[in-house]
C-alpha cells in the first residue's frame, strides 16, 4: 500500500468494533503496521462497546474520524439493519466520517444494512465478503478438521470461492485510509470456486490426516454451534443461511481483491499450504 504524506489518513484513532474477532484484529495490525493508532472496541475493551446498549456507541466512538465495523454474530440477523444503521447516525453525530463495513455475499439483510450506513455516511465503503478460510482454522471448523469430518449444511458438490481474511483486512484497511472507496461496495473473493470435498482434499493434503465433508442437516449444525457458545435459536438461523448461501448463489468469484490491491487474491491452496506451516492444525 503506497500512503504518502498527502493521503487522507485520520489523524485521531481509528475505531475498530469487533476488534477481537477474525476480522476485527487484523484490521487493527493492519493499521497498527501503518503506524495509525487504533481504538480497539469489543465487550472487554477499556471501554466497552456493546451492541445492545446504545449508551456505548458515542464514548467508544468519539474523537474517531474513521471506523471499522463488523457486527456478531451475522449482519443478516434479524434487527442488524436497524442497530447498523442506528449506529452510523451515533457514528456520524460524534464527527466520524467514515465506516467500513462487512458484510457477507447473497445475504438480503445484510444488504439493507449496507444500505443503512451508506445512506447515514455516504463517504463509507463495504467489503462484502465469501466465506473466510480461515473458519477452518479458528472456531468449530478447525476442530472439525483436527477431528477429521467438515460437517456443513450443504452437499460435499457446492463451491465457494474461500477468502483469506487477510486478503479482506488488507482492502479494509485501504478503504479507511485511502481516497477512492467512498460508497463502493468491494465484493471480495478468493480467485476461484471450488467444492467443500475439493476443499477437503486440500485440507487432508497440507494436514496429512484424512479429512472429508459431511452434509449435516441444520439442526445438526446449531448442536454445534452450540459448542461455541451461540445459543441454539441463532444457531438454527445461522445453519438456515449457510444452508441457502450454499445453493450457488455465490459461486462465482470476483476480482474485487485485486482491484483494491494490485495484486491476485490468496487461492485455497497456497493459505492452507501457509496455515498448515503456521501449525493451525497442531494439537
Amino acid at each position: 500500500m503506497n500512503i504518502s504524506p498527502e493521503s487522507p489518513l485520520p489523524l485521531s484513532p481509528v475505531a475498530v468494533v469487533g476488534v477481537t474477532g477474525k476480522t476485527g484484529r487484523r484490521v487493527a495490525a493492519g493499521l497498527d503496521a501503518l503506524g495509525l493508532p487504533v481504538r480497539g472496541l469489543s465487550r472487554t475493551s477499556t471501554t466497552p462497546f456493546r451492541w445492545e446498549d446504545e449508551g456505548t456507541w458515542g464514548p467508544t466512538l468519539a474523537a474517531s474520524r474513521a471506523a471499522y465495523v463488523s457486527f456478531y454474530p451475522d449482519l443478516a440477523m434479524p434487527g442488524a439493519a436497524d442497530l447498523v444503521g442506528a449506529l452510523a447516525k451515533h457514528a456520524r453525530q460524534v464527527g466520524v466520517e467514515r465506516l467500513v463495513l462487512l458484510s457477507g455475499r447473497g445475504e438480503p439483510g445484510a444488504q439493507d444494512a449496507e444500505a443503512a450506513v451508506l445512506a447515514e455516511l455516504p463517504a463509507s465503503s463495504v467489503v462484502r465478503c465469501s466465506w473466510f478460510m480461515q473458519n477452518f482454522t479458528e472456531g468449530l471448523l478447525r476442530d472439525a478438521v483436527l477431528g477429521g469430518t467438515i460437517g456443513l449444511p450443504g452437499p460435499g458438490s457446492a463451491v465457494e470461492p474461500f477468502l483469506d481474511v487477510d486478503d479482506l483486512a488488507a482492502v479494509a484497511v485501504a478503504a479507511l485510509v485511502e481516497e477512492g472507496h467512498a460508497g463502493v461496495v468491494h465484493e471480495l473473493t478468493g480467485p476461484e470456486s471450488i467444492s467443500l470435498d475439493a476443499a477437503a482434499a486440500v485440507l487432508s493434503d497440507v494436514t496429512g490426516r484424512r479429512v472429508v465433508h459431511e452434509h449435516v442437516s441444520v439442526d445438526r449444525f446449531a448442536d454445534q454451534l452450540a459448542g461455541l457458545g451461540i445459543p441454539r435459536e441463532d444457531g438454527l438461523w445461522l445453519g438456515d443461511l449457510f444452508e441457502g448461501l450454499l445453493d450457488g448463489r455465490n459461486a462465482q468469484p470476483t476480482d474485487g481483491v485485486e482491484q483494491v490491491l494490485g495484486r491476485p487474491a490468496t487461492s485455497f491452496a497456497t493459505w492452507a499450504a501457509r496455515a498448515a506451516d503456521q501449525g493451525a492444525w497442531t494439537r
